[in-house]
């Protein structure tokens, strides 16, 4: 591997526009070519961020790099990633992973035959709200864990407004794109694994029908903990927060969920209260750094492709609950 990291965008995204392409290039990476469905499209965005070359073409684009970085379609993460892998190309995929398990797990495997780091961009993790939260967890402050109440709810920003709402084939709907997240967020704080979940969806009148906008779960955890997470595409208003609640204290964090740097955490205990010091740092520069590191032999990513695996198993499970109106279990674990 060249010192200059060399990669590849597979897809001409709005998430690659607004914040990975900074990313990469501010850990001394060097974007050398992108792939977009849309030859326009993939052309117009090679010119604005000055990359040298655009193509439609999932063989051609990964010519000539050490990693790859997916944003597409969630369908279209399983194929292009085995590509990706076989190609030898390091990989860092958006969540989630896939559309379902199997196709997930085939991703991970793929990687791990070829020897190549594999990451999911779960950008969460990143937040100085959520490492403060995770260390005084850690610290054993708030005695046994017992609850958490996760609000990731707020309105779509127009540019987000399509498949999101209305493609089912490609995971429409806000458990696949939100749930996940949580799940992850919850996984990676108290480093317990969820098993059962119950959830109910709603049509808010924002997707097409059929596919929901909005959802609240019940998630229970392997130690007993349980989390009630309300996700939701279409409640303007809302602040987005994530308590967790212990036998001797609670964590209180509030305009956390987001991709920009933001919030406040609050450590309530017996002698009261008071504001956590955080260490905002651009969430996304963060990760990808650590996933350079990784692939440079140093360290692991924030968040592995097993990790991806695990908020996938989740999502489906709500997905599941929705449709039959019970607790379902939670596969793989």
């Amino acid at each position: 591997m060249a010192e200059e990291l060399r990669w590849a965008l597979i897809g001409a995204t709005t998430i690659a526009r607004e914040w990975m392409i900074n990313a990469i290039r501010q850990n001394g990476g060097r974007i050398d070519s992108v792939m977009s469905s849309d030859a326009a499209r993939g052309r117009a965005f090679a010119d604005e961020f000055g990359i040298p070359r655009s193509t439609t073409s999932l063989d051609e684009v990964l010519q000539d790099v050490d990693a790859v970085y997916i944003s597409t379609t969630n369908e279209r993460h399983h194929g292009e990633c085995i590509a990706a892998a076989r190609a030898g190309r390091h990989v860092l995929c958006e969540k989630p992973l896939a559309t379902s398990y199997e196709d997930a797990a085939e991703m991970i495997e793929a990687c791990r035959i070829a020897g190549v780091v594999m990451a999911t961009n779960h950008h969460l993790r990143n937040a100085a709200t959520h490492r403060a939260m995770r260390e005084v967890i850690a610290s054993g402050a708030l005695g046994r864990l017992l609850a958490a109440r996760v609000v990731h709810a707020g309105t779509l920003p127009i540019q987000m407004l399509g498949w999101r709402l209305k493609t089912a084939g490609a995971g429409a709907g806000a458990l696949l794109d939100l749930l996940v997240h949580d799940t992850d967020l919850l996984r990676y704080l108290t480093g317990d694994e969820p098993e059962e979940v119950m959830t109910y969806a709603q049509n808010g009148g924002l997707a097409i029908e059929g596919i929901e906008d909005a959802a609240m779960s019940l998630i229970r955890f392997r130690s007993g903990f349980l989390a009630q997470v309300h996700d939701s595409f279409t409640t303007r208003a809302q602040e987005t927060s994530c308590e967790i609640h212990g036998s001797d204290a609670s964590l209180i964090a509030r305009d956390n969920m987001a991709q920009k740097p933001a919030g406040t955490v609050t450590l309530r205990d017996r002698n009261g209260e008071r504001a956590l010091d955080l260490d905002p740092e651009d969430y996304y520069v963060r990760g990808t750094r650590a996933f350079v590191a990784t692939i440079r032999g140093e360290g692991r990513p924030v968040a592995t492709g097993e990790d991806g695996l695990r908020s996938l198993a989740v999502a489906l499970a709500a997905r599941r609950s929705a449709q039959s109106g019970k607790a379902e279990r939670v596969e793989g674990s």
